[in-house]
């Protein structure tokens, strides 16, 4: 019999490209989004929503139906936001807590009783998780670094069941994430009334990272990699952006002068 996989997010672009790989690998994929498409050869569509509790419970029962154990929980589901920490919206700061982080716990705590001695959790967090968030990219590396955190904490639970659990640490991915990145920044730059200057440098700053972008077939190499691994390590990170890992290893007073010097208002 197959082994089986839950992939939230699997209707995105990493969630999509790792499903199919993971389907054409011999795995049996439950494929589980707000949105979902059409069944396909070893990918069972589930559709849920993670920031709902009973969405959540309907979809566990969904997948108990077919199968009475899961190999592995791989989280693609999230949100990326870019805004002013002191301008942004109570809603939406409420919102990406609630689908970043929030998503992940419900799906774990519901489907925790699918997975036995030896499986596996992989959460997809990001490369600034462990890094010192920079200005307007926030919230996103708040959720982010409290998810990996999250993470940590959850492996050293689920070590006692012998269930592994690691973190992806991902970069710029060509997905239609970034296209949302950039329209938010976009409307921030219009809609800032205390960065206007600041916020325009910082959006060449951050179109040049992302132009510097992958394909989601490498994370899904990556998750395959992963999952084949007998001793998987908690962390990996795939296309971290360089320059973001040299001014993190500067002390904080000189990440602050520096990140002034670069966005100060002419």
């Amino acid at each position: 019999m197959k082994p089986s996989v839950l992939i939230t997010g699997a209707y995105g672009g990493m969630g999509s490209a790792t499903a199919k790989l993971l389907a054409k690998s011999g795995y049996r994929v439950f494929a589980l989004d707000k949105t979902v498409g059409e069944a396909e050869e070893n990918i069972i569509p589930i559709k849920a929503d993670i920031t709902d509790e009973n969405s959540v419970s309907d979809a566990f029962r969904a997948v108990v139906e077919q199968t009475e154990s899961l190999f592995a929980i791989i989280h693609f589901a999230g949100i990326y936001m870019l805004d002013s920490l002191v301008e942004m919206e109570n809603a939406d700061f409420e919102r990406i807590f609630k689908i970043n982080l929030g998503g992940v716990f419900l799906v774990n705590k519901h489907f925790i009783p699918l997975l036995e001695s030896g499986s596996r959790i992989l959460i997809t967090t990001s490369e600034l998780a462990p890094l010192d968030p920079l200005p307007f990219t926030g919230v996103y590396a708040v959720t982010k670094g409290a998810l990996d955190k999250y993470a940590y904490s959850l492996g050293m639970e689920l070590q006692l069941k012998n269930i592994k659990v690691s973190v992806l640490r991902a970069g710029a991915v060509s997905t239609g994430m970034l296209g949302v990145s950039t329209d938010a920044l976009d409307r921030f730059c219009q809609k800032t009334a205390l960065y206007s200057c600041n916020a325009n440098r910082f959006k060449r700053i951050v179109d040049s990272v992302e132009a510097k972008s992958v394909a989601p077939s490498r994370i899904a190499d990556k998750v395959n990699k992963i999952l084949r691994k007998r001793s998987p390590r908690f962390a990996y990170g795939i296309n971290r952006n360089p320059l973001l890992l040299m001014l993190n290893a500067l002390p904080k007073r000189i990440q602050l002068f520096i990140i002034k010097r670069v966005l100060k208002t002419r």
